[in-house]
C-alpha cells in the first residue's frame, strides 16, 4: 500500500511541480478534452496551438511550455483572467496573488498538496454527480470507464460530493497563488462539468452528487448525514472560483444553486426549519452571506438568516461560553457566518443590507469571539488543537482527553478562518492581536503542518495525543474523509496570514520564508524559523511610506531589530526603498505547558514548537480501506514497555543534540511534533 501511494503521488507531483519552477507539464481527463482541444498558447513571439491526444482512454497530455514565456493562455469557453480577492477589504489580508510561499517546509506541503489535487481525475471528481443527475444517460459504457472514489465519496455516502467542493476552493487558492494555467484548466473542467450536472438535472438550480431526496429527509427530520453540509463545501468552492479565478460561470451555477433552496425552504415554519437545523450543515449560512456581498440579492441574505441556529447562537449572544460536549465543528463554521453577518454592516466593509429588523449585527461579532476566545483559551491543546471523538467537552478535565482521537483537522483548519476575522477587527490592538496571531502560529505549526505525510502526501484526520500512538493517515482512493478535504484547502492557505496591512501599516504576522508585493513594493522574508530566531527582511521594487510592525511574540525571550546595520524598535514608519534590510533576533528557549487539570501532565517546547518524544517507527501507519471509518475506532495496542520512556521529570532534564532536537535521561529522542511521522510519540508527559 505505501508503495502504491508514493507511486501515485508521484504522478500527482509531475504533473505540476514543475509549475513552481516555470515549467508545466499537464495530465488532462476526458472532461477536461472541451479545453485542451484548441487550446492556443501565445509566446512572446510564436503562436502555437496543441491538439487534445488521448494515450489510454484515461490520460492524455498537453505538453511541456516554458511558462515564463507565456503572455496569455487562451482557452475556448474560457480565460485565465484572476480577479482581486475581494476579501481583502473585508478582514485587512493581502489578495492571494500578493504573497509567495519560498522555499521551506510549508512550501514543500504546499507542492505535495498541489500535486495530489492534480492528479485526481476530473471524471471520478464528476462521476457521482452525473450518476445522480442522470447525465450519463444516453452514453453507453460511461459509467465503466471512470475510475471511481472511495470511502466519503462513494455512491453509497451520503456525504458524497463534498471533496469536489473543497477541491474547488484549493485550485482557487491554488491558482491565485501560482498562475498557473494548468490548474486553472482543471478547475474550469470542474466548473463546466458541474454546470452541465445542474442542467441535467432541471430541478431549478439544485446540484449535488445526490439526489434532492436526501434534503427532504433532512427537512421531514429523518435520517440522514448531513446533506446541506456538502452542499455549502460546493457552492462555497463556486464562489471561490469565482472571486478568485474569475469564473462567471461558477458565479451562475452558484446563484443558481441558492435561488434553488430559496424556493425549497421559503415556505417553511420555523419549527420545521429548527428540526432542519438540528443536522449538521456546515456554513452554509455563512457562504448565502457571501453570495449576498457579490449579487446584493435579498434571497441571499434570507437564506443565510434562515441557517441561524438559535439553539447555539443565542447563548453566546447572552455571554454564556459553557459549550457543553457540542460537535466541534458543527459548531465553529455557525460562527463564521456570524463573522460575515458583522462585516456586511460594518462600515469599512459593506454597506448595510436593507433588511434592518435582524438582531444586532454587533452581537454578531460578540458571540464569534466569544467563541474563539473560549475555544482557543479554553478547550485548546498544547498544538492548537480541539475536541475529542469531534465533541467538545470540560476543559477542567483535560488530562482526561488525551486519547487517540483528539483534533479532528476541519475544527483547526475552521478556527483558523475564524481567527482571520477576528484579527481584522482587533489589527489596531498589539495585545489582542498577539493573542490571536499566538493561536494561529501555534496550531499552524504543531496542528496542521503536521497533518499531511511527508512520504505520500496522505492527510490524518486527527491528531492523537495518547501517549504512544501515532498519525493514522488516510489512503489515496479509499478515504476521502472531511479532513481530507479540509486538507486539501489547509496544505495551499499557508501563505494568506503571513502579512497583514491597514492603511499604511503593514504587519507580520508568521515567520514563513515568503514574498510580498504591494503596490509595487516588494518585501522578502527570509529565515530558518523555527530552527533559530534570525528573520531578516530585504526591500526591493518602488519606494513607498508605511509602518512595518514587527511580531513581538509572547515565546520570544529577547527581540532585537536592526534597519540598516542601526538598532530600531519593532515598529518602523519610514520611506522604505530598495535595498533596506531588516534583520530581527529572537531569543528562545524550552518552556512547558501542563494540562489545565493535572500539573502532573506536560508538553515540551521551544519557542511556540511543540517537541515529541520518539518513541519507535510504526511500517504502515495507514488507514485499513476494508474497514468503514476505521480511524473513529482505531486501536493503537501501544506496549506496556513505552511506559517509563514517558516520564520526564523537568525540562532541565534534557540535553540539546542540535536546533530543535532533544534526548532525555532515558534515551527518548524529542523533536518537532510536525515531524512526527510514521512513529509513535508521547506529547503530554508524565513526571
Amino acid at each position: 500500500m505505501r508503495n502504491h501511494l508514493i507511486k501515485s503521488f508521484a504522478l500527482g507531483l509531475l504533473l505540476v511541480a514543475e509549475t513552481f519552477s516555470c515549467w508545466a507539464q499537464t495530465t488532462v481527463k476526458d472532461k477536461d478534452q472541451a479545453y485542451a482541444k484548441d487550446q492556443t498558447i501565445t509566446y512572446a513571439n510564436s503562436s502555437k496551438t496543441v491538439a487534445y491526444t488521448n494515450a489510454d482512454n484515461d490520460i492524455g497530455y498537453l505538453g511541456t511550455y516554458n511558462l515564463s514565456k507565456i503572455d496569455k493562455i487562451e482557452v475556448k469557453g474560457a480565460a485565465f483572467v484572476n480577479k482581486n480577492d475581494d476579501t481583502k477589504a473585508q478582514h485587512g489580508l493581502f489578495s492571494a496573488e500578493a504573497v509567495r510561499l519560498l522555499p521551506s517546509r510549508f512550501y514543500d506541503n504546499f507542492k505535495r498538496d498541489s500535486a495530489w489535487m492534480m492528479s485526481i481525475p476530473t471524471e471520478s471528481l464528476l462521476h457521482s454527480f452525473e450518476t445522480s443527475s442522470g447525465a450519463y444517460a444516453g452514453k453507453e459504457g460511461g459509467y465503466f470507464t471512470v475510475r471511481k472514489l472511495g470511502g466519503w465519496e462513494s455512491l453509497d455516502c451520503d456525504l458524497r460530493g463534498h471533496t469536489t467542493g473543497h477541491l474547488l476552493s484549493a485550485l482557487a487558492m491554488l491558482y491565485a497563488q501560482t498562475g498557473s494555467p494548468v490548474v486553472k484548466a482543471k478547475a474550469d473542467s470542474l466548473v463546466n462539468g458541474l454546470n452541465d450536472v445542474q442542467q441535467a438535472y432541471g430541478r431549478g438550480g439544485y446540484l449535488s452528487a445526490f439526489g434532492e431526496g436526501l434534503i427532504d429527509r433532512n427537512i421531514q427530520g429523518k435520517s440522514v448525514w448531513a446533506p446541506w453540509y456538502t452542499l455549502h463545501k460546493i457552492v462555497q468552492g463556486l464562489i471561490d472560483q469565482y472571486r478568485l479565478c474569475g469564473n462567471d460561470t461558477a458565479l451562475h451555477v452558484a446563484m443558481r444553486m441558492g435561488n434553488w433552496a430559496y424556493n425549497k425552504l421559503r415556505p417553511l415554519d420555523d419549527s420545521t426549519r429548527r428540526r432542519m437545523l438540528r443536522n449538521e450543515f456546515g456554513g452554509f449560512n455563512d457562504a448565502m452571506y457571501q453570495l449576498y456581498a457579490i449579487t446584493r440579492d435579498d434571497h441571499y441574505l434570507w437564506l443565510a438568516r434562515f441557517f441561524y441556529d438559535n439553539n447555539k447562537i443565542d447563548p453566546l449572544k447572552s455571554g454564556n461560553a459553557d459549550l457543553g460536549n457540542n460537535h466541534a465543528n458543527t459548531f465553529i463554521p455557525k460562527l463564521l457566518g456570524e463573522a460575515q453577518n458583522y462585516e456586511l454592516k460594518d462600515p469599512g466593509t459593506q454597506s448595510e443590507p436593507k433588511d434592518t429588523s435582524y438582531r444586532s449585527w454587533q452581537s454578531s461579532r460578540e458571540a464569534a469571539e466569544l467563541l474563539f476566545s473560549t475555544l482557543t483559551q479554553k478547550h485548546a491543546f498544547v498544538t492548537g488543537e480541539v475536541s475529542d471523538k469531534e465533541h467538545l467537552f470540560d476543559p477542567s478535565k483535560q488530562s482526561r482527553h488525551l486519547s487517540g482521537y483528539d483534533g479532528e483537522n476541519c475544527c483547526t483548519f475552521n478556527l483558523l478562518k475564524l481567527a482571520e476575522h477576528v484579527y481584522s477587527w482587533n489589527i489596531r490592538d498589539a495585545a489582542k492581536r498577539e493573542r490571536i496571531t499566538s493561536y494561529y502560529e501555534r496550531a499552524l505549526y504543531n496542528h496542521i503542518l503536521g497533518q499531511q505525510d511527508p512520504q505520500t502526501s496522505m492527510v490524518s484526520y486527527f491528531t492523537p495525543l495518547l501517549s504512544g500512538a501515532y498519525r493514522l493517515y488516510s489512503t489515496r482512493d479509499s478515504s476521502y474523509w472531511c479532513c481530507v478535504g479540509s486538507g486539501f484547502e489547509s496544505h495551499v492557505r499557508y501563505a494568506r496570514f503571513i502579512y497583514d496591512h491597514d492603511g499604511n501599516d503593514l504587519y507580520v504576522n508568521l515567520l514563513i520564508p515568503s514574498r510580498l508585493v504591494w503596490e509595487g513594493a516588494i518585501v522578502t522574508q527570509e529565515t530558518d524559523f523555527p530552527y533559530n530566531g534570525r528573520v531578516v527582511y530585504t526591500l526591493s521594487g518602488k519606494s513607498k511610506s508605511f509602518t512595518l510592525h514587527l511580531r513581538k511574540p509572547s515565546w520570544a525571550t529577547s527581540m532585537t531589530v536592526r534597519v540598516n546595520g542601526c538598532k530600531t524598535r519593532a515598529d518602523i514608519r519610514r520611506t522604505w526603498k530598495a535595498g533596506d534590510r531588516v534583520e530581527i533576533d529572537y531569543g528562545m528557549a524550552l518552556h512547558e505547558e501542563t494540562t489545565a487539570d493535572d500539573p502532573s501532565r506536560f508538553a515540551v517546547l521551544y519557542g511556540p514548537i511543540v517537541l515529541s518524544g520518539r518513541l519507535g517507527v510504526v511500517p504502515h501507519p495507514f488507514s485499513d480501506p476494508t474497514k468503514y471509518n476505521d480511524y473513529y475506532t482505531f486501536r493503537f495496542n501501544v506496549p506496556d514497555s513505552l511506559v517509563d520512556k514517558c516520564i520526564l521529570k523537568s525540562i532541565k532534564d534534557l540535553h540539546r543534540l542540535s536546533p530543535l532536537h532533544f534526548a532525555t535521561p532515558s534515551g527518548v529522542e524529542l523533536h518537532p511534533f510536525f515531524d512526527a511521522h510514521h512513529e509513535r510519540y508521547v506529547v503530554y508527559w508524565n513526571r
